[in-house]
């Protein structure tokens, strides 16, 4: 690890803040930087108090991917280990998957694990002059930060392979057509809108959001017979909570719930 930090982490209210803090790099990703993504991840995770998570970019640029200088020689046999104790794989392509949600403000240059982050998480806004590109391929590797998985399940096959197999970049309007980007906002604006949704989230039953995104992913990964035989158990569990109970109430009076998170 580097005395300066490559990651920025804040608690604003039940959000964690995570910050690529590389800039003078464009934010490329050396070794640090990815265990301390991971080691924020696993904070995330952990905390009962933190119910979402926002991951920025300080500067001009989201990220412009791997700093293969550093990480070409770590490559070993096994790929990349990158994840340390207490840590979660931020791309979710092995180990533990993180339990809450994740949005994301994209900006700038957004390159190969960008993307690929983008896919893991779960909203994504984007500045309107971010240009994107899995440009893997043009400097002899594969993606293998699941894009090869998930951007063909998003994008479809050959919106998918167009960018995949060229290398070739391309803009926001595109990335929000193929399913990669939920909102195009204003240029720097988009920090401030991903904050408006992670808070929108961070205020309902974080126990039910889990769940929720638990059985999405369930579906996603095992297919929908597995995620239909667990909607029911998940739904009891639910109903037993104080959370089930204020949501019931905040209907009835229609005064606005605060949640618990049990």
């Amino acid at each position: 690890m580097t005395d300066e930090p490559r990651i920025l982490t804040e608690r604003r209210g039940h959000i964690l803040l995570i910050g690529f803090n590389r800039p003078e790099k464009r934010n490329a990703a050396d070794f640090s930087l990815l265990q301390q993504l991971a080691l924020a991840y696993g904070e995330l995770d952990r905390d009962p108090e933190l119910r979402v998570g926002l991951v920025y970019a300080v500067g001009e640029h989201f990220t412009a991917g791997l700093d293969l200088a550093d990480i070409g020689p770590r490559l070993g046999p096994n790929g990349l280990e990158m994840v340390p104790e207490g840590g979660i794989n931020p791309w979710q392509v092995d180990g533990r998957s993180l339990s809450k949600p994740v949005v994301i403000a994209v900006q700038g240059t957004c390159l190969t694990l960008g993307i690929e982050l983008m896919l893991a998480s779960d909203i994504v806004v984007a500045a309107e002059s971010t240009r994107f590109g899995q440009i893997e391929v043009a400097r002899g590797i594969l993606p293998f930060g699941g894009a090869t998985i998930r951007f063909p399940r998003a994008a479809g096959w050959g919106n998918a392979m167009r960018w995949l197999l060229t290398g070739d970049l391309f803009d926001a309007a595109e990335a929000h057509r193929l399913g990669l980007v939920q909102e195009i906002v204003p240029d720097g604006a988009q920090f401030d809108r991903a904050l408006v949704l992670a808070e929108k989230i961070a205020a309902q039953a974080p126990l039910a959001i889990q769940a929720t995104l638990a059985n999405a992913r369930l579906a996603e990964r095992s297919g929908p017979a597995s995620a239909e035989v667990a909607l029911q158990p998940a739904l009891a569990s639910l109903v037993a909570t104080e959370d089930s109970r204020i949501g019931m109430q905040s209907f009835l009076t229609r005064i606005p719930a605060v949640f618990l998170g049990r």
